[in-house]
């Protein structure tokens, strides 16, 4: 199996690399901004709380904590979420190819893998925003908690799995 991204020449790599990387830092700063009034005592990780909600009581709860700004900024953030995907998304995914060009064997081969599996994590990370918007919307049923909650954490041990394997391969030293 070959890295998803394999069709980009090697010399645009790294500069394609540290554009989406730029934006995808900018957009986490904008997030940070975001999330702030998402932090109250029913969810003390802002949005991320409300993500991993998994059930109806909890999901409520994290609503009910929020005033109509913080409702607010958790529904700009949501919608600003499907600018975030692409960009982390391949930001990570050419991070792994750098990486997996380092290296040989194994390693560069299970780079393959973790480059399809971040740009995967992204149609997670759609499917758990559908899910808390319609929380927010007041659609009350158990199956959106619950469905946030599975892809969320699958969309971040995706993501985790890939910036460990990217940064392994950097701090690695390089194959000969």
């Amino acid at each position: 199996m070959q890295h998803p991204l394999t069709f980009i020449p090697s010399d645009k790599r790294k500069p394609a690399f540290l554009s989406l990387l730029a934006l995808t830092l900018i957009l986490f700063a904008v997030f940070r901004v975001l999330d702030a009034p998402l932090r109250t005592p029913a969810a003390p990780n802002g949005i991320v709380s409300f993500e991993l909600a998994g059930n109806i009581k909890p999901a409520a709860e994290i609503l009910g904590s929020w005033d109509a700004r913080a409702q607010l900024f958790a529904a700009f953030g949501l919608g600003l979420d499907y600018l975030f995907m692409p960009a982390y998304a391949l930001a990570l995914s050419l991070g792994i190819l750098l990486a997996a060009g380092r290296h040989a064997g194994a390693f560069a081969k299970l780079g393959a893998w973790l480059g399809w599996g971040t740009l995967i994590a992204p149609l997670f990370d759609a499917v758990e925003n559908f899910s808390l918007w319609q929380l927010m919307l007041g659609d009350f049923q158990a199956l959106w908690p619950r469905l946030a909650a599975l892809c969320a954490t699958l969309k971040f041990v995706l993501l985790l799995l890939g910036l460990a394997y990217a940064l392994i391969g950097w701090l690695w030293p390089k194959h000969k």
